[in-house]
């Protein structure tokens, strides 16, 4: 017996004030109502009508019975509603990993609108330059630099990471601005220490700009390697000399005047940036809500890495 079943049927009857009436209500015959209320009693060991021939009356258990199952079946119908909101609804803990620099500069900022539109989301973002596999580490998102290596994982284009040479005003009165590419090794560059495996492992040792004349790599001597991109635009607001730096980064103190941007016409290098994620975890509507705000908040085309 579905005792689910036979409690709806027998609310209905009281509800209703006949068998008839309740048939009617839950769409089953009125023989299969009376099978319902007497296997109920039978697994009870209790009477819950009294039954004359022209009505039915709750017995003293039988009242106190249908409250507790109209409780009952309340509750049931609120998980219900519960299971079916957490199919549509974004609710849960999203875990995500970023770079540290775009992560900082770039997503963070996104996260306030996304959790205002989602108040039953929480974000755990872990900022590493590490590639974590999301599988093992249980992450729902990664957002990374450069073009993902080929694998089972959905990627979508969040748009370029891009660099800018700046240096400070007080260096420039002190060293002079350079107007051309063929002037940088004249001044102290700072530098920072991609690793080999990086795209941009070239950048410790050469810049590589692309402008009016084409592409052009220029040799400098670093006069400082920093391993952090916060401690290099420190380095640079400082004076200590020019650096290659991500826009994101200095945008704040390129407006207020605290850095300046040098040669305009000339382009440097930029790696497209990617949001990774299992294809089949996407039909969560928490994930499913996280990617489609982050593309539509930093640009994004579909593809998937083969």
């Amino acid at each position: 017996m579905n005792v689910f079943q036979a409690m709806a049927t027998f609310v209905a009857v009281v509800e209703t004030g006949s068998m008839t009436a309740a048939a009617e209500r839950c769409g089953i015959s009125s023989t299969m109502v009376g099978n319902y209320i007497r296997l109920l009693e039978e697994r009870l060991g209790s009477s819950l009508l009294r039954r004359t021939t022209r009505r039915q009356n709750l017995t003293a258990f039988g009242a106190v019975y249908f409250e507790k199952c109209r409780e009952i079946l309340s509750l049931l119908d609120e998980a219900d509603r519960m299971a079916e909101a957490a199919q549509t609804l974004p609710g849960g803990t999203l875990r995500v990993t970023a770079p540290v620099t775009y992560g900082t500069e770039s997503l963070t900022p996104c996260l306030a609108d996304y959790l205002l539109q989602h108040p039953s989301v929480d974000v755990d973002l872990v900022l590493t330059e590490r590639s974590v596999d999301l599988t093992e580490e249980k992450f729902d998102a990664a957002i990374r630099l450069g073009t993902p290596e080929p694998s089972t994982l959905v990627c979508r284009r969040l748009g370029e990471y891009r660099m800018t040479l700046c240096a400070s005003p007080d260096y420039l009165a002190r060293r002079g601005e350079p107007f051309t590419p063929d002037q940088l090794p004249a001044h102290d560059a700072l530098a920072f220490p991609y690793p080999a495996s990086s795209p941009m492992h070239w950048g410790r040792r050469e810049w590589r700009l692309e402008g009016p004349k084409g592409k052009v790599a220029i040799e400098m001597r670093s006069r400082a390697v920093m391993n952090n991109t916060q401690a290099l635009r420190k380095a640079t607001v400082a004076g200590m000399g020019i650096a290659m730096l991500p826009a994101d980064l200095v945008r704040d103190d390129v407006r207020t005047g605290r850095l300046r941007s040098l040669l305009p016409e000339y382009v440097l290098p930029s790696r497209p940036v990617y949001i990774l994620y299992h294809k089949d975890r996407y039909s969560s509507p928490t994930l499913r809500s996280f990617v489609n705000f982050v593309v539509a908040s930093l640009g994004g085309v579909s593809t998937q890495m083969r």
